[in-house]
C-alpha cells in the first residue's frame, strides 16, 4: 500500500517505496560530488530527530537553518526537526546580524544549524542576545559545535519509538514552517505555513511538471530558505529526482556540464545572466557565424509555441536549433527540458528566446504566503502562453477584485503571520488572502499586471503604474535595474542601473573606455544611447505615464548594498534615499 503524503517528513518515506535512490542527494565537498541514497537521508534524519529529542526539543520549538549555499546537510536537519514535532525556520544567510537578532527572538528559536565561517562570524556577535541554547555548524570550524555532534548523539537508536509517537501525533493541519518573508519595508513577517498547506501545493503542482520519475537529475541553487526552491526540492523527492546542489551562481554552467541534468528552477535574474553570456559571445563572433548567430536570435525573439507563426517559421527555427541553439544546451549540460521560473516576472524575450533554443522557461506565480505556487505554465496541452504566468493550478481559486487585485483561496494558503493577527486580518478577508498584485484572467491564463501598493499618483493627479514602464524598460540589453519615481511630483522620473557588462561590450565596439563606473554613468554617448532606450519604451505609454528624466547610478545594485532582497526583488525606498540627490537633481531641486 503506497505511503499518503499528508505531512512534509512523508516525501522521503515516499520516495524510499517508490523509487529508492542510490543518488537522492548530491554537494560538491572539496571538488568532489559526494551522494546520499533515499536509505541514508532518512536514516540520517532519524538520527537527527533522536538526537534532538536528547537535546530536549519539544513540539512546537522552533530550530533555525541558516546556509550559505545549498546542501544535503539542510535537507536532512529539515525532516530531523520536523518529524520532532518542532518548526524550522529557514534564515536567509545574506540579511544583516540585526535581522538575524529579529527572526531568532522573535521566532524564539532554540537551536540553529549554521553553514560556514561566514554565518557563524554574524550569530557569534547576536547569540547572546537571543534564546539559542546551541549551533551546530555544517563545515568544519574550530571552536565551534559540529552538526556530526547532534548525529552522534542520535547513534543510539533506543529513543526511535518516541520519534515514531511524536510523528503520529503530527497532522496536516499542524505548523511545519515560519518564514520570514524579506519585505521591501519594515521588520520581516513570520509566515506560518502547514505541512497541509506546502503539501497541497507540491502535489498540484506536480501535474505542471513533465518529469521522468525516478530517472530525471535536477540542478538546484536558489536559496532553500525561500520556498519556492523549497518546494520543488520536496516536488523533486515525491517524483525520484537526483538533485544535486549546485556550488555557486558563477559555477552553474561548469556544474550543469559534469550532472548534465533535465530540471532546474531559477529566478528571472539568472535566465537573465545565462542569456547576456550567451550573447556577449556571439559578439565575439565574426562573418558568417555571427551573422547565422544574430539570424537565430531574431528569430527566437519572434517565438510563438504550438507552431503559432507557421511552418516556414518552424523550418527555420530547426535549422536554428540544429546550428546555434544546440551550443546553448551543450553550455548547460544538453540534457535540459525544463526550466522553471518564480519570484519576479520574467521578460516576454527570454521565454520566446529559450524556447525557440529548446529549453522552454515555465513562468509561475506565487507567494510566500501561498506556499508559493498560485499558476504556472506548462508546455503541454495548450498550458503555456508568453507574457502570462500561466494557467491557476488545481484546488486554488483565484479572484480578480474590482481594483484589479488578485485573491486567492485555497490550501496553499498560509496560517496567517506568526504574533501578529492584525496583519493576518489585513491580508485574509473572507477567506481569501489579498495578494497585492494587479493583474487579469484571459482565457484562463493569469497575468500579472503591477503591484497595489506601487502605483503612484503625480501631482496632477495622474496615476502611473512603475511596474509596466519597468517591465518594458528591462527588456533593454542596456538596463539591468529601474525604478521609476514621481508620486506627488510633476512628473515620473527614473533610476537606471545600466547592464555594466553589455554597456562596456558596446563601449569597446564604439571606441569608447572608461576607467570606472562613475566615468561610464556620465559618460553623454551612454547616456544618450540609454536615452533612446527610454524613448522608445515611452512611445508605449501616455504622455502623463512617461519618464521624463532619468539619472544612471554608478553601481551595481545588490543585496548586500541594500537595494535588494534576498529574492532579489527592489527596496523602492531604500534605493530613493540611498539616490536622494540624483533624485532632488531630477525635479531641479539640487
Amino acid at each position: 500500500m503506497s505511503i499518503e503524503i499528508k505531512r512534509l517528513f512523508d516525501f522521503p518515506y515516499y520516495q524510499l517505496e517508490q523509487y529508492n535512490l542510490e543518488k537522492a542527494f548530491s554537494t560538491k565537498y572539496n571538488g568532489e560530488w559526494k551522494s546520499i541514497s533515499t536509505k541514508q537521508y532518512i536514516e540520517q534524519a532519524n538520527a537527527i530527530s533522536r538526537g534532538l529529542l536528547k537535546l530536549g526539543v519539544q513540539p512546537n520549538d522552533k530550530i533555525a537553518i541558516i546556509s550559505t549555499n545549498n546542501r544535503t546537510e539542510w535537507n536532512i536537519c529539515d525532516v530531523g526537526i520536523l518529524q520532532t514535532g518542532a518548526q524550522n525556520v529557514p534564515i536567509y544567510p545574506t540579511i544583516s546580524k540585526e535581522d538575524y537578532e529579529y527572526i531568532l527572538n522573535h521566532s524564539e528559536a532554540t537551536y540553529c544549524f549554521a553553514s560556514d565561517e561566514a554565518i557563524i562570524e554574524k550569530l557569534n556577535q547576536i547569540k547572546g542576545n537571543t534564546k539559542l541554547k546551541g549551533v551546530f555548524t555544517f563545515d568544519d570550524i574550530a571552536g565551534e559545535k559540529n552538526w556530526s555532534e547532534v548525529l552522534e548523539l542520535g547513534k543510539d537508536e533506543s529513543n526511535q519509538n518516541e520519534v515514531e509517537e511524536r510523528k503520529a501525533k503530527i497532522t496536516s493541519d499542524d505548523l511545519a514552517t515560519l518564514i520570514y518573508t524579506s519585505g521591501t519595508t519594515g521588520k520581516p513577517k513570520g509566515v506560518m505555513l502547514s505541512h497541509g498547506n506546502i503539501v497541497s501545493n507540491v502535489l498540484a503542482s506536480e501535474k505542471r511538471v513533465p518529469l521522468d520519475y525516478g530517472e530525471s537529475i535536477g540542478l538546484s541553487f536558489l536559496p532553500v530558505c525561500h520556498i519556492f526552491e523549497r518546494m520543488i526540492l520536496y516536488l523533486y523527492q515525491y517524483c525520484g529526482v537526483s538533485i544535486y546542489f549546485a556550488e555557486a551562481i558563477d559555477k552553474l554552467s561548469e556544474n550543469a556540464q559534469e550532472i548534465k541534468p533535465h530540471v532546474m528552477t531559477a529566478v528571472p535574474r539568472l535566465y537573465e545572466k545565462i542569456y547576456d553570456k550567451i550573447y556577449a559571445k556571439g559578439v565575439d563572433l565574426s562573418g558568417v557565424k555571427k551573422k547565422l548567430f544574430f539570424w537565430a536570435i531574431d528569430l527566437g525573439l519572434k517565438y510563438e509555441p504550438y507552431g503559432q507563426n507557421g511552418w516556414w517559421y518552424e523550418k527555420q527555427l530547426a535549422i536554428a536549433r540544429k546550428l546555434i541553439f544546440s551550443k546553448w544546451q551543450a553550455a548547460l549540460g544538453g540534457r535540459l527540458k525544463l526550466m522553471v521560473s518564480g519570484s519576479a516576472a520574467l521578460q516576454p524575450r527570454l521565454t520566446r528566446v529559450f524556447a525557440a533554443a529548446g529549453m522552454p522557461v515555465m513562468e509561475g506565480y506565487g507567494l510566500t504566503e501561498t506556499s508559493p505556487v498560485i499558476s504556472v505554465n506548462d508546455l503541454r496541452d495548450g498550458g503555456f502562453k508568453v507574457g502570462t504566468v500561466g494557467r491557476i493550478i488545481d484546488g486554488v481559486e483565484v479572484k480578480i477584485s474590482e481594483n484589479d487585485e488578485i485573491l486567492v483561496k485555497g490550501p496553499n494558503v498560509m496560517l496567517g503571520y506568526f504574533k501578529n493577527p492584525e496583519k493576518t486580518a489585513e491580508v485574509i478577508k473572507d477567506g481569501y488572502f489579498h495578494t497585492g498584485d494587479k493583474g487579469t484572467v484571459v482565457d484562463g491564463f493569469l497575468k500579472i499586471t503591477g503591484r497595489i501598493k506601487e502605483m503612484f499618483k503625480t501631482s496632477g493627479g495622474k496615476y502611473v503604474i512603475p511596474n509596466l514602464l519597468e517591465d518594458e524598460l528591462k527588456q533593454s540589453r542596456f538596463i539591468e535595474q529601474i525604478m521609476v519615481v514621481g508620486e506627488s511630483e510633476k512628473m515620473p522620473t527614473a533610476f537606471i542601473q545600466p547592464n555594466f557588462d553589455f554597456v562596456k561590450e558596446w563601449a569597446k565596439r564604439h571606441d569608447l573606455s572608461f576607467n570606472n563606473l562613475t566615468e561610464l554613468t556620465t559618460n553623454q554617448d551612454v547616456i544618450k544611447r540609454i536615452q533612446e532606450e527610454v524613448d522608445n519604451c515611452n512611445l508605449k505609454f501616455g504622455k502623463w505615464e512617461r519618464i521624463k528624466r532619468f539619472e544612471l547610478t554608478p553601481e551595481e545594485w545588490s543585496i548586500d548594498g541594500g537595494h535588494l532582497t534576498p529574492t532579489m526583488k527592489m527596496k523602492r525606498k531604500v534605493i530613493k534615499e540611498i539616490y536622494k540627490d540624483l533624485y532632488e537633481k531630477m525635479y531641479d531641486r539640487a
